[in-house]
């Protein structure tokens, strides 16, 4: 067996450094933007083919494998230094990108003003009301045997007045809850992982939505 040239050792030594740089900018471009990750992988594809040379042609022309082969490793590490801090940067964000969405109940704030502005409606409404009982008022003081029953109607209404009182309690907390699960449910996947994080909670990465709010409301 001839033994190998110089020449064909530093191709092969290429080659091997443009097929690991290649390998290295696709595991990268998973992580990228999309358009920079297109980028990436073209860059990455060019490393591959000129990784991949026969034995032939590395025995023929070792010299122009290799500077094929080199040339094109480092345009992907070039590419991959400078891409590899927009990688880096959305895990840093993340909880800025939070911070808009918790600021949400107070651009709320004006429709929960809205009523006061109807005020003048309800008074109005009233003011017609009570007009409307002071004209039926001197019947009601023709009609005296009436009066006589008034008594049994106003135990009726104290009667029944503890048991409705007695079922109001139920509701806020019914409310309460429906409310907490409906907010979890309009989140994200990645802001239940971060109110999960804020709160302490562990094993959240890999959850589903469902989980998470599950995990959240519990």
């Amino acid at each position: 067996m001839a033994k190998k040239t110089k020449a064909e050792l530093r191709a092969e030594s290429a080659i091997e450094a443009a097929a690991a740089a290649a390998k290295d900018a696709k595991k990268l471009s998973r992580s990228l933007p999309k358009k920079d990750a297109t980028k990436l992988r073209e860059l990455a594809g060019d490393a591959k083919d000129a990784a991949k040379v026969s034995k032939k042609k590395l025995a023929r022309k070792p010299a122009k494998v290799e500077k094929r082969a080199t040339a094109a490793a480092q345009r992907v590490t070039k590419a991959v230094a400078t891409l590899k801090p927009k990688a880096d940067k959305p895990k840093a964000d993340k909880p800025k990108a939070d911070k808009p969405k918790a600021d949400k109940p107070k651009a709320d704030k004006p429709k929960a003003d809205k009523p006061k502005a109807d005020k003048p409606k309800a008074d109005k409404k009233a003011a017609s009301t009570k007009s409307a009982a002071k004209v039926a008022a001197p019947p009601a003081t023709v009609v005296k045997p009436t009066t006589a029953q008034a008594p049994v109607t106003r135990r009726a209404a104290t009667a029944t007045a503890p048991a409705t009182g007695a079922a109001k309690p139920a509701a806020p907390a019914a409310a309460h809850a429906g409310t907490g699960t409906g907010e979890l449910a309009s989140l994200t996947v990645a802001e239940l992982r971060a109110r999960a994080r804020a709160a302490g909670r562990t094993g959240y990465s890999r959850l589903s939505k469902a989980a998470l709010v599950e995990l959240l409301s519990a």
